[in-house]
């Protein structure tokens, strides 16, 4: 339950009344509290690896033991560290391909009432969401704000699973000022703690719709307000199990990073050449650093004794097995793709696929998607109940295809359907969509000039025949 990984409910807050001392102590320790769950950690290590910054491969140090069997760091081989892009490629892949495109709405109007940068913020949205598990949009009048679980607090009612109310904060660094705003039903409060001093109340509570006006002696004047007829911050979640994309697949995330790590540390250490000094017991570390530089330098080494015991010097390298690591990288590269149920281009680059196939390789992308759709879908209808709109939102997903078999499909269909259906299918398939009313508009233009021009015809043939049989009257 919710109640594993946050520890602070609506009703802890609902019990402070409105004490404001008590409730700036209970948002430093729900902050506190945040960021000391588990929901929180996984969201910070999902964020690493999101930015190409594995925190395991990064906190990976080689040990080795002595003969008392003390466990030291190993500072001498190679300890590269290479962690991959793969999480920034499969949260990247599932947001963009359901939101890339924009949402469609049903009527006109809905786009220009939930404000311009709507489809950008829902993909910002959805993107929090993969990472973290989950991310919250504010609706701010007339636009909608996205906030991470690394940055906002939820306090959810304890009898429902609502999100009633929420603390968001941020902080440059240690020392420098904390802000939270503590967003709730009939208002929101903004906060401050500066260095070694206690929270002080910055802004106090006020609507989120406020009404002013403005004068020559006054200036801009705020002289009422309202709220929303709910709590105007809604989660949207990333699946049904209310998770990160990272959970239950970092493991063979990190196998897959510590594969390419030691396949480099294997490759460095072997990348030298060593050498085997025979008959010279008497040289100790300091001749063999000067034998080491009078090589480098001078490439020549001296050996005494010619007979079978006489000095003798051999250069060595070291082969590296490295095509036992590649098999086992693409083994683990093929289990990140089927954990993560992404869409391998690089099935495609084998020739030209047919319709079939393509949607085959497609199949655990769209059943994946088709999960977060309903999680988007969900985001979307409760804020369209928040701002009092009545539409629909659908999604059109971005595919590889092979449009001339695509093409044809429709075509051979064509006469079972209206001919402004098979212009705008047409027009999808080719990356047309936007183009699709003005071409319908110029067909249907070309048509009634067609149309205009026979009838002009036909009359001019009906007057000319007229003429003639007249004559031939008289």
């Amino acid at each position: 339950g919710l109640g594993d990984v946050y520890k602070r409910q609506y009703q802890d807050l609902l019990a402070l009344g409105e004490n404001e001392e008590s409730r700036k102590t209970f948002i430093i320790d729900a902050i506190y509290e945040h960021k000391c769950s588990s929901a929180f950690a996984t969201a910070v290590d999902a964020h690493g690896y999101y930015k190409g910054l594995n925190p395991t491969i990064m906190k990976y140090e080689k040990i080795i033991y002595d003969l008392q069997g003390i466990a030291h760091n190993d500072e001498w081989t190679a300890n590269h560290k290479i962690a991959s892009n793969f999480f920034n490629f499969a949260v990247t892949q599932e947001n963009q391909y359901l939101l890339g495109n924009g949402a469609v709405f049903g009527n006109d109007s809905t786009k220009e009432k939930l404000g311009k940068s709507f489809d950008e913020t829902l993909q910002e949205l959805g993107k929090y969401a993969l990472v973290s598990g989950v991310s919250f949009g504010l609706w701010n009048l007339d636009h909608i704000e996205a906030f991470d679980l690394t940055e906002f607090v939820p306090l959810y009612d304890e009898e429902n699973g609502a999100l009633r109310a929420g603390v968001r904060f941020w902080q440059i660094d240690s020392d420098k000022p904390l802000r939270a705003t503590l967003y709730e039903e009939d208002g929101y409060t903004d906060y401050i703690r500066r260095k070694n001093s206690k929270v002080e109340t910055l802004q106090e509570k006020r609507p989120y719709k406020l009404k002013t006006r403005t004068s020559a002696v006054d200036g801009e004047v705020i002289y009422d307000g309202e709220n929303y007829p709910d709590f105007p911050i809604i989660p949207l979640w990333a699946n049904d199990k209310k998770q990160s994309e990272l959970v239950g697949r970092k493991g063979t995330l990190d196998a897959f990073d510590l594969l390419n790590s030691n396949l480099v540390n294997n490759l460095d250490e072997a990348n030298f050449i060593y050498w085997v000094i025979s008959n010279c017991g008497g040289m100790d570390d300091v001749d063999d650093a000067k034998f080491i530089e009078r090589l480098k330098t001078m490439h020549v080494a001296h050996i005494d004794g010619d007979n079978v015991n006489g000095a003798n010097v051999q250069a060595n390298t070291i082969d590296v097995p490295y095509q036992a690591s590649e098999t086992a990288i693409s083994a683990i590269k093929s289990r990140l793709y089927e954990d993560f149920m992404c869409l391998n281009i690089a099935d495609f680059s084998a020739g030209n696929k047919t319709a079939t196939e393509i949607r085959a390789a497609y199949q655990p992308l769209d059943s994946k998607c088709d999960m977060y759709e309903y999680c988007i879908d969900t985001f979307i209808r409760k804020l369209f109940t928040l701002i009092g709109i009545d539409d629909t939102v659908s999604f059109r997903r971005s595919k590889i295809i092979n449009q001339s078999e695509e093409v044809q499909m429709i075509l051979s269909a064509a006469e079972y359907l209206d001919a402004d259906t098979v212009t705008e299918q047409i027009c999808q398939i080719l990356g047309m969509g936007d183009k699709a009313e003005e071409i319908i508009r110029k067909k249907q233009d070309e048509n009634t000039a067609r149309y205009a021009d026979m009838l002009a015809q036909q009359t001019a043939n009906e007057g000319n025949s007229g003429g003639a049989d007249e004559q031939g009257a008289e």
